[in-house]
């Protein structure tokens, strides 16, 4: 790369007719603006351009200013997975439906680009988990997530029995659905919808929600981000064998969970950074995203 070149990853959403016609608009845009941009080689076929393909992987980010997003918030996390192990910001274009994480929308790309070539952007980290499974004192896997780790029932008719603790002391065993460990990123993800609290995203937390929990008290927690949040899987009394539960970290990565699991959340070791284009507060998004009936209010951006 020569002194002074500048260089964007785009990640597409290539099922969408949308988000290819605006792929191939910002690679025009920022092309004749001296920007390069490179796109990954799985979605390259789909998206027609002359821009450079690179493989998924550390080429694919070397000498990378940002990762910019053109789709929805599944399409932000797959690009977090992207960004995030070289800590390059990514942007995200929403092109689907609610787009909580992402900073523009469609209609105002050629204002991204703009802000793109004018480096007129800000870059916040968000905080994410790490997650660690383990079975008869064995790590079985490892993984992460920026919104939520859930562990939810794999078998309709069975609840799960789960035994909840907090830095080492038992809080409660609950029989339920499942559990979510959420990050405040996500706490406007699946959280929002099991019912958890909206926690603003620069404020440090770890999030535990239990789903469908048949207890008196099973409520909500939002917990210190020092703190280390475990679940066991307890056997449910199934003669005949359950299926047991499964654990999904931000409803991509997934792994089946037998009776006896155990399942740790702490802080994440390795935050996302988020490019901020807006300074507005984040009860603005609030506003703009859930639609809430506030009169007199405008949202800013």
């Amino acid at each position: 790369m020569g002194h002074g070149e500048r260089n964007v990853l785009l990640v597409v959403h290539t099922g969408r007719q949308v988000a290819l016609d605006a792929a191939r608009d910002t690679v025009a845009r920022l092309s004749a603006a001296g920007v390069g941009v490179r796109v990954l080689a799985g979605e390259a076929g789909e998206l027609e351009t002359d821009a450079p393909v690179c493989a998924l992987g550390a080429e694919a980010l070397e000498d990378i200013e940002l990762v910019v997003v053109l789709g929805g918030d599944g399409t932000m996390l797959r690009g977090a997975e992207v960004a995030r192990s070289a800590g390059v910001p990514l942007l995200g274009v929403n092109l689907g439906r609610v787009g909580f994480l992402a900073e523009a929308e469609y209609e105002d790309l050629a204002f991204v680009v703009d802000r793109i070539v004018a480096r007129d952007y800000t870059v916040e980290e968000r905080m994410t988990i790490d997650v660690e499974v383990s079975l008869d004192g064995q790590v079985v896997d490892r993984s992460w997530a920026l919104n939520e780790a859930s562990v939810e029932k794999a078998s309709r008719e069975r609840m799960l029995e789960v035994l909840v603790s907090i830095d080492g002391r038992p809080l409660s065993k609950w029989g339920c659905d499942g559990v979510i460990f959420a990050t405040p990123t996500g706490s406007t993800a699946y959280n929002f919808s099991a019912g958890g609290p909206i926690v603003w995203p620069d404020l440090d937390a770890l999030l535990l929600v239990p789903i469908s929990a048949h207890a008196l008290f099973a409520r909500p927690m939002v917990v210190s981000p020092h703190s280390l949040l475990a679940l066991e899987l307890q056997p449910n009394g199934d003669e005949t064998g359950s299926k047991g539960a499964v654990m999904w970290c931000d409803g991509r990565r997934v792994l089946d969970l037998a009776a006896g699991a155990r399942v740790e959340v702490r802080r994440g070791a390795l935050p996302v950074r988020f490019a901020r284009l807006h300074r507005a507060p984040f009860s603005d998004r609030l506003v703009a995203k859930f639609a809430l009936p506030v009169d007199g209010w405008r949202v800013e951006k």
